[in-house]
């Protein structure tokens, strides 16, 4: 999982050679759940790789004004909403960095190359924003695969279903700018099967 991080670096500028709204409710959690010592660091590296797209988008709509940002940027809030619920209601410690910082010097390092990619064209950002959720859906089904807590598969695949829209939508506007996106995590078949879907209610 954590190499996808490393791949996403090592991929940001051969990925630019290629030439929404979620209807999202927070995941609620009732109670306290146990969770072992991984799932909470990842629950923490979720926090912050959702924030990521969060910040992203808002400086990538700073920057161009589009309505894919202005709306998906917003469901990343509720995305990191859904994980602050279960650390808050677990008393696990986290810290939210101001816009555009980091914890973690991998996501660190893949904003401020956003940053500087996002400023070419709008075609670059949007590269960006699926490239952001081709990364966010892959970590996440790695989440899943590796717990066994119901309530903690629940809020990622409620999270995950809101990535998938959130990439139909940056796909569609970037075929609409008469470009391609090449997935760099997703498996084509599974990035064929998400695009060849329709856009889900997430809950």
């Amino acid at each position: 999982m954590k190499s996808n991080l490393f791949l996403a670096s090592a991929m940001i500028i051969a990925l630019f050679a290629v030439s929404c709204d979620d209807n999202e409710s927070n995941n609620t959690v009732s109670d306290t759940i146990s969770l072992t010592e991984e799932e909470k660091v990842g629950l923490l590296f979720m926090l912050e790789e959702e924030k990521l797209a969060r910040d992203t988008y808002i400086y990538m709509n700073n920057l161009w004004s589009m309505n894919q940002f202005d709306n998906i940027k917003n469901s990343e809030q509720t995305h990191m909403n859904s994980i602050k619920t279960i650390l808050d209601q677990n008393n696990i410690d986290y810290t939210i960095l101001p816009e555009g910082q980091f914890d973690n010097e991998n996501l660190q390092n893949l904003y401020n190359q956003f940053v500087i990619d996002g400023q070419i064209s709008n075609s670059y950002a949007l590269q960006i924003g699926a490239t952001i959720e081709d990364l966010d859906i892959v970590d996440l089904e790695d989440y899943i695969n590796e717990s066994t807590n119901q309530v903690l598969i629940s809020t990622y695949q409620s999270l995950q279903c809101g990535s998938r829209n959130h990439l139909r939508s940056f796909v569609s506007a970037i075929n609409n700018n008469e470009s391609i996106y090449i997935p760099q995590f997703l498996t084509i078949e599974e990035y064929e099967n998400i695009l060849n879907g329709s856009h889900e209610q997430c809950n």
